[in-house]
């Protein structure tokens, strides 16, 4: 399957500027994004604190874009329903975070949102195979979690073709989200590997033109406005 027909682009806010959030949002959206993605961090699970629900909340009205959070947060299992009500259609938590991984999946999937499970790079693929049949969507981290602007893991090629391979193996429909590292100039081939969803933070927000770095990155996925 093509790049084109498959990948989305989620511009990741943890690297925009908040002093002219509303701008950059609007910025992205207009340029052709597809998703927004939210990094929920506590400074427990990962060495940094980005915000809570009340953020996610205020900036819910700013886009009409699916609002993809990604709870980086020990017991996320407290804080689901908090998400989903700020307006999270996506919630997705981590493997390593999880006690009873199943269990909190069937908690978003009740709370009415797409659920998903990340896995930080040390963690195998082989442990979502049993929940993956209850997921919407896999984030493969290609970088530590807690930073932005962090260099692409290599071996996260490897883990994307495995994961792909999981969700065909059970003839699932499920995105296959990779994070952390990626550009116009690696876009291509991470979604040759089996991504579908590009998470882009500073590749996007770095360089002072959001709107411009996202139509480079749909160019170098073969995506024309």
């Amino acid at each position: 399957m093509s790049a084109a027909r498959r990948a989305k682009i989620a511009p990741s806010i943890l690297s925009a500027n908040f002093a002219r959030i509303a701008d950059e949002i609007r910025a992205v959206e207009g340029a052709g994004a597809d998703w927004i993605h939210l990094d929920v961090m506590d400074g427990r699970f990962v060495p940094n604190i980005t915000w809570g629900p009340k953020i996610v909340a205020d900036l819910r009205p700013l886009s009409s874009l699916p609002f993809d959070c990604h709870l980086m947060i020990e017991d996320p299992e407290r804080y689901v329903e908090d998400f989903r009500k700020a307006g999270a259609d996506t919630i997705t938590v981590h493997w390593e975070a999880c006690r009873h991984a199943h269990r909190v999946v069937q908690r978003i999937k009740e709370l009415g949102a797409k659920v998903g499970v990340s896995l930080n790079p040390a963690t195998p693929v082989a442990l979502l195979e049993d929940l993956v049949d209850d997921l919407d969507l896999i984030l493969i981290m290609s970088v530590n979690p807690g930073f932005g602007g962090q260099r692409f893991i290599p071996r996260a090629m490897e883990k994307v073709r495995q994961a792909e391979a999981l969700v065909e193996q059970r003839g699932l429909t499920v995105e296959i989200e990779v994070d952390g590292g990626i550009g116009a100039e690696n876009a291509a081939e991470i979604v040759e590997a089996g991504a579908s969803v590009l998470v882009m933070g500073s590749s996007i927000f770095g360089g002072g033109d959001p709107a411009a770095a996202v139509q480079r990155a749909r160019r170098a996925l073969g995506v024309v406005r």
